[in-house]
């Protein structure tokens, strides 16, 4: 499953680094970080998730999914929306 979720994730690396040269963008040092941090933070949820269930704790692999999950979700869009009204503006 690791491989998978690893070629998912390295194709949207690629597939970010090809859009932001082609939209001629300059990503702020702040938002490399929190886009970085709300993907750790996704994948941390993830692996955290499987691993609960896996260990027949369904309540807790929930409750991680909403303590860890919504954050890394905010941070994402956060990410996102910093940048396209950046590229919006200009």
């Amino acid at each position: 499953m690791w491989f998978l979720i690893g070629l998912v994730v390295g194709s949207l690396i690629t597939a970010l680094i090809w859009w932001i040269k082609k939209a001629k963008a300059n990503l702020k040092w702040y938002e490399w970080i929190i886009g970085i941090l709300g993907l750790a933070l996704l994948l941390f949820t993830v692996q955290n998730f499987f691993a609960s269930f896996a260990e027949l704790e369904p309540t807790a692999a929930y409750t991680f999914l909403l303590a860890t999950g919504l954050p890394s979700l905010i941070f994402l869009v956060v990410a996102w929306q910093l940048v396209t009204r950046r590229i919006k503006s200009s």
